[in-house]
């Protein structure tokens, strides 16, 4: 435990749980990869794509590469959640910024149609 005398001014002496300070961790992990990402080098790693739909930035195209990252992220959590051998957090990161900067994308394609 920290010691309360070495504590900045104005902070609280109650300790922050650690699953709050896990999930704000990840939360800043998936926000720095939601501002890199860049379909062409993040997606083919992730899902299996063929050159032409990774050119197409049509919202049609972009609804269905979201639903494709929606089903492969909600695989890799069921594997996470079972303990299976084969769950890879690195891989379900990166699924989050991919599903999350592609959800950013067609919100901003619909909302400037």
């Amino acid at each position: 435990m920290i010691d309360p005398s070495r504590r900045p001014r104005g902070t609280s002496s109650k300790p922050i749980p650690v699953k709050d300070r896990a999930k704000h961790a990840v939360g800043a992990v998936v926000a720095a990869g939601v501002a890199a990402y860049r379909r062409q080098t993040s997606l083919p790693p992730l899902l299996p794509m063929m050159p032409e739909e990774m050119a197409d930035n049509g919202e049609a195209m972009r609804r269905r590469i979201v639903a494709r990252l929606a089903r492969a992220l909600r695989a890799e959590r069921m594997r996470g959640r079972a303990g299976h051998w084969t769950y890879d957090i690195n891989r379900h990161i990166a699924l989050r910024q991919a599903y999350e900067a592609e959800r950013l994308l067609l919100s901003t394609a619909v909302h400037r149609s």
